[in-house]
């Protein structure tokens, strides 16, 4: 793994970064290398605890794995860096079911995918590296290729696929549902998974937007979720945070004009940096959808409503981005405007949704279930982010051995945009290959650094 790093890091002091790298191809594959992973005996450690009570900290462990043997199709990616998700932290604390039932699914499926049944689960779904081996079959890419990695696994062997892979019912979320994920030394991946680095950007920076950035392309601008047009009043919750953060980018860089509900002054400070100028801080305002666990309050819903209009003279949402889930749905309903859409996904305060559905039905508004993205969204929304129209939103960054902490951190939103880890890279800052583009861009790219 040494000799590796060391062939990576020769890239940074080169005028030719390519040339370096291309000589990674003759370096042998490690039989072994380092992951996070939770492990299959420890699934009934958290029982009897409350999910905030529930620590990552305890569940994920670094520890030596074998490198699997790669498949048709398949590419091996030494990772540099990496990222925490939602995903990630809902695996640490094995809900809403433990992942280990999700890579027994898999592994029934045929020879070749057995191998990610395992006692343990490799975990992560973001990743930036170089390339090491291909699987047969693949012509797209090669070893030496630097490559960030969206999360999409699909087989595409059924119709169904084909015209939408999320639609494919062998569709998996990859480092979650499958196992020899992004937050390790080395990962599995499907070629089709990959996609250029953005040059610009440090290995750390290229990893933390894949799955949030991909996300929020598909459920806003996607043909496939809200379909924003210019002009569109989206709500955003969260506004500041992993997935909020591009949302309100690609609304700016769309013409929409979005509203931005946040939860603290630093955060709200965070999307005026943004170029926003409608936000709102439920906190300071005193927003409290519920008035128990069992009943909401709609009278807050009302009044909700009433500052939306306040500040955007009168209109109500064309679009609401919703991700909240349980604690907000009920008000994302009430506040879209008549025929207005409501595109949903994640529900980080809970799945189960109540809403009343007369302000649906009788207003004609459409809730859209959104997950992931295809291939193409994925491409389309990291092309945003090397041409730099979208910036990445990594506040702070951990070594590998310190992921527990990452994900704790996450799981108690204790954090602003995106928390990334350290894989192969000794240090921030490595694997910026355009300086120019970068120089155009810094206090962007670094708005969110220290928050």
């Amino acid at each position: 793994m040494q000799d590796i790093l060391e062939a990576i890091m020769a890239a940074e002091g080169s005028d030719q970064p390519a040339r370096e790298l291309a000589g990674i191809a003759g370096l042998p594959v490690p039989e072994t290398y380092r992951g996070v992973v939770v492990r299959a005996d420890e699934t009934r450690m958290f029982d009897g605890l409350a999910t905030r009570d529930k620590d990552p900290r305890k569940a994920l462990h670094v520890q030596e794995v074998p490198t699997p043997e790669l498949g048709p199709g398949e590419a091996l990616v030494a990772v540099m860096a990496s990222a925490i998700n939602y995903n990630t932290v809902w695996t640490s604390i094995f809900e809403p079911l433990p992942t280990f039932k999700f890579l027994q699914r898999y592994g029934r499926l045929s020879e070749l995918t057995r191998r990610h049944d395992l006692p343990y689960h490799v975990v992560g779904s973001d990743a930036a590296g170089v390339v090491l081996r291909t699987g047969p079959g693949v012509t797209k890419w090669k070893a030496g290729d630097e490559v960030v990695a969206h999360c999409l696994s699909v087989e595409l062997e059924d119709a169904a696929g084909h015209d939408d892979t999320m639609l494919d019912p062998q569709q998996r979320i990859w480092g979650f549902e499958t196992n020899f994920g992004g937050l390790a030394e080395l990962c599995v991946v499907k070629a089709n998974q990959l996609m250029p680095k953005p040059r610009h950007l440090s290995w750390e920076e290229a990893a933390s937007p894949g799955l949030v950035n991909s996300t929020a392309y598909r459920q806003l601008v996607s043909h496939h979720g809200a379909n924003m047009k210019q002009g569109d009043v989206v709500l955003i919750w969260g506004a500041s945070g992993g997935l909020g953060g591009y949302a309100t980018q690609m609304a700016l860089n769309g013409g929409a004009i979005p509203v931005c509900v946040v939860s603290s002054p630093e955060k709200a400070e965070l999307c005026r940096k943004m170029g926003a100028e409608l936000v709102i801080d439920r906190t300071a305002e005193g927003f409290r959808f519920w008035k128990d666990e069992q009943t909401q309050d709609q009278d807050e819903w009302r009044r909700f409503g009433e500052r939306i209009r306040e500040l955007t003279g009168g209109d109500d949402p064309d679009i609401v981005f919703e991700h909240p889930g349980r604690e907000t749905f009920g008000a994302s309903v009430y506040v879209a405007k008549k025929g207005g859409t409501i595109v949903t996904c994640a529900s980080t305060s809970g799945y189960l949704h109540q809403y009343d559905n007369r302000y649906l039905w009788m207003h004609l508004k459409r809730i859209i279930g959104s997950h992931f993205a295809n291939y193409r969204e994925a491409w389309e929304a990291n092309r945003l982010v090397a041409l730099g129209k979208v910036h990445p939103t990594v506040s702070r960054t951990y070594a590998l051995e310190q992921t527990g902490q990452a994900a704790y951190e996450v799981h108690r939103n204790a954090h602003q945009g995106k928390v990334g880890v350290r894989c192969l890279a000794p240090s921030d800052g490595l694997g910026v290959r355009d300086r120019e583009l970068r120089s155009r861009h810094e206090d962007a790219i670094n708005r969110f650094r220290g928050h």
